[in-house]
């Protein structure tokens, strides 16, 4: 069963428009969650509000939304008043602009949404943006309120229909020199670079999200269960990465016992060591006419 849509309005291009229902393209709804209990009766807790001042609980027809404005002093504002606010992205997700979507930073990306055409009415033209858009490999970036405050969103095809992705504000994304600037320069050598390569070969794969499943979740699971059936928690301690103190062994060891790198990829002092025994293994074959050659020794040494 599809979930409720999260928004519904038009999608605009230009002077062509459409119905359109908004869903949320992930949930939490499967992950583990807890109720806070009293730990003496077992009973489930509830939230209640306090008058900050007073110690009066506050029953929910008596809460009003205040912006403080200065220290103490805040303006009411109530819900009715806040769903009066409309603007035009309030119903109708107007696509400004095309971009190639390798522009767009993934640092800016926020929740993905499915964009469907909401009755037969608009069928037709949701398709004509949709394909307009997959053959000119752009993706349009528009706005939408959404849970109290208008978002930039990337609109782009996805099958039969479009994905809606909610970004941040510039404003909202830190710059990443206050984390990188103080980040040294490294001269890596070769050797090293070859064998982290070569570790990435070996684990390359397709993308498969189904092969990952939430292990910590897993184990809390477990936990539940373990209580439940009143048997001994057991909990097992993950070993922790040792420091490293050869990088060179360290990448080594990751290759496993049975995985060797590339000959181009050992270090110079194995290059060395391993050259000799390269020589005789690769002259060998390609000089089989070279027998009679060693016959005269032979026959010396008789």
């Amino acid at each position: 069963m599809a979930p409720r849509a999260n928004w519904k309005g038009y999608l605009k291009l230009s002077l062509v428009s459409c119905p359109v229902a908004l869903f949320p393209a992930s949930s939490a709804s499967e992950k583990v969650s807890f109720h806070m209990l009293n730990g003496a009766t077992g009973n489930r807790l509830k939230q209640q509000y306090v008058d900050s001042e007073t110690g009066d609980l506050v029953e929910r027809d008596e809460r009003v939304k205040g912006y403080e404005v200065a220290k103490g002093d805040y303006i009411h504002v109530t819900d009715d008043e806040l769903a009066d606010v409309q603007i035009e992205s309030s119903h109708t997700i107007d696509i400004e602009s095309f971009v190639p979507a390798s522009e767009v930073d993934p640092i800016y990306i926020d929740n993905h949404y499915y964009l469907t055409p909401e009755g037969k009415v608009g069928e037709e033209a949701f398709a004509v943006i949709r394909e307009a858009m997959r053959k000119r490999a752009m993706v349009g970036i528009a706005r939408v309120v959404l849970f109290g405050r208008e978002r930039m969103v990337m609109v782009e095809p996805r099958s039969k229909g479009l994905m809606a992705t909610t970004l941040h504000y510039a404003y909202e994304v830190r710059n990443d020199a206050s984390y990188f600037d103080e980040i040294p320069k490294v001269d890596l050598a070769k050797e090293l670079l070859d064998l982290a390569s070569h570790i990435i070969d070996t684990k390359t794969a397709k993308f498969d999200p189904s092969q990952f499943k939430d292990r910590y979740q897993e184990a809390v699971v477990e936990l539940i269960k373990a209580k439940q059936s009143g048997k001994p928690v057991q909990v097992a301690k993950p070993s922790k990465p040792s420091n490293v103190v050869s990088l060179m062994d360290a990448l080594r060891k990751s290759l496993g016992p049975a995985a060797d790198a590339p000959a181009e990829t050992k270090p110079a002092s194995s290059r060395k060591t391993a050259a000799p025994a390269r020589k005789a293994a690769v002259p060998t074959p390609r000089h089989k006419t070279a027998k009679p050659a060693a016959k005269p020794a032979r026959r010396k040494a008789g």
